[in-house]
């Protein structure tokens, strides 16, 4: 298929010279936007392989350069099919992104039952975004804030609920009870609770994976009672590429992901190990000046414990759907 100059192709795996096209792409890209293009999972699977029914969409110019990249994930049959894209900075405003865009969707019309039901994901909410999406027919279906504050600022002191210690997660021995953990506090957030031993695995394979700042909280009995996982981007030690908003050179701390057990939500735990984290990266090595999270922009408790915490609204993230009415017609 071509637009123009330009040449789509639809793979459904990359060999190792396309992977490092892609990656190269997308760090070109996050350097100019200051935000990379693809989330964390889509890049883990770039990285090391991933779900087996996925297509990818590669946009070359007439010199066979790539100028474009789509990942879509064909595997949530009830959500629907979900992509991601990158247009180099010089290629755009040439029409390579809608070109990609109207591939996904023909890509999908291929599937039973997925025609009209394409997710788009925009990382870092910008004006040439939500045209193109609407153009094609496309609303906004969620929100996600980041969200920073300074290391630098004042820090309660992290007071946690009485018979609870915190510990670093310990590889190999608290897998199994974490991932039981990880379901049952986000049991309403597939995205997060369904992550298998693979998905763990991959993360701590990742260069970023500091198991001291992966913060265990223990009840007496050696239960689990809930976690903060933080995460240091570090450009200069080449990750991760997946979604900062920061100077290429500039270390970054995050909220990576925060659980608590049902059985102690509303005890505090939550707030003392957001706490605890925010401590532990304030002294890190690195000299982290920052630290940044992300958050449904609908999850108004979380947004008040971190704004309570000193976190601002820093950038935003939008999914978008495609819209009810082109569903149907295309039904």
């Amino acid at each position: 298929m071509t637009s123009g100059a330009t040449e789509l192709q639809v793979r459904r795996s990359l060999d190792a010279a396309q992977v490092r096209e892609v990656l190269d792409l997308v760090e070109d890209v996050a350097r100019h936007d200051g935000n990379a293009p693809l989330a964390e999972h889509v890049m883990l699977h770039l990285r090391h392989g991933g779900d087996a029914d996925v297509r990818h969409v590669l946009a070359r110019d007439d010199e066979g350069q790539l100028v474009g990249y789509a990942h879509l994930d064909v595997t949530d049959l009830v959500e629907g099919p979900s992509g991601e894209l990158a247009v180099r900075p010089d290629a755009r405003r040439q029409d390579v992104g809608r070109s990609i865009v109207e591939e996904l969707i023909a890509q999908c019309a291929e599937i039973p039952g997925q025609r009209g039901r394409l997710r788009l994901w925009a990382h870092g909410e910008s004006a040439p975004a939500a045209r193109l999406a609407a153009s094609l027919g496309f609303s906004r279906s969620r929100v996600l804030w980041q969200m920073r504050r300074s290391l630098y600022a004042a820090l309660a002191p992290v007071r946690l609920p009485e018979g609870v210690t915190l510990r670093p997660f310990r590889p190999g021995h608290d897998d199994a009870a974490w991932l039981a953990l990880n379901a049952a506090a986000f049991a309403h957030l597939p995205d997060q609770g369904s992550w298998t031993e693979d998905d763990l695995r991959q993360r701590m394979d990742e260069p970023w994976f500091d198991a001291s700042g992966f913060l265990l909280a223990e009840t007496k009995d050696g239960d689990l009672a809930g976690f903060h996982w933080t995460k240091v981007h570090d450009h200069g030690h080449g990750h991760p590429r997946e979604h900062p908003h920061q100077h290429p050179h500039q270390a970054i701390g995050e909220v990576y992901v925060v659980g608590v057990d049902p059985a102690w939500q509303g005890t505090g735990l939550g707030r003392a190990l957001v706490l605890a984290g925010l401590h532990h990266l304030r002294g890190a090595p690195d000299g982290l000046g920052q630290v940044m999270l992300y958050v449904d922009a609908d999850n108004v408790r979380a947004i008040r414990l971190y704004e309570a915490l000193g976190f601002t609204r820093w950038d935003t993230d939008v999914l978008y759907r495609q819209a009810a009415s082109d569903r149907a017609a295309d039904g």
